[in-house]
Formats: structure tokens, sequence, C-alpha cells
């Protein structure tokens, strides 16, 4: 099954989570399929925190992708902003 997750990466103590379709047999981490947004909880100033192509989205979830709760969560914060 495809879902729609978080990916993270950047340094210790300074997360930054890619929003990626992936197989939900991978790892966290792994390979996935498709890059579709990123999330930066630490975004200050000018930096944008929350990006979400939601033309991708929409698609993968056509098709059968289920969103973890998170991105959930997030996909309803972009909306509102």
């Amino acid at each position: 099954m495809v879902v729609i997750r978080l990916a993270r990466g950047g340094s210790k103590k300074r997360p930054f989570y890619n929003i990626v379709a992936a197989d939900s047999r991978n790892r966290r981490d792994g390979r996935f399929i498709e890059r579709v947004g990123f999330y930066n909880p630490v975004a200050s100033g000018a930096e944008k925190g929350l990006v979400v192509n939601t033309e991708r989205l929409s698609y993968w979830q056509q098709n059968g992708a289920q969103l973890s709760p998170t991105v959930a969560r997030l996909v309803k914060q972009a909306a509102a902003a």
C-alpha cells in the first residue's frame, strides 16, 4: 500500500521532514516514490515552514494512497493558510 508520510532529514536537534509517497513496507527514511513537499518545524523569519504540492497530493490520494495522521494534520494546516 502507498502511504504519504514524513521522512526525517536534517542534523541532530535540527529536524527537517520531506513529505513523501512511499510503499508502506519501506523504512521511514528509506526508498520513496515521489517527494510531495516538505515541513521545517524550526523555520524562522522568511524561511518557509510548510510546502505541499496539492496537485500531486490529490493525484496520489485518487490512486489509493493513505495519509499518515501527522501528514493529514499538516495538509489541513496548509489548506487553512
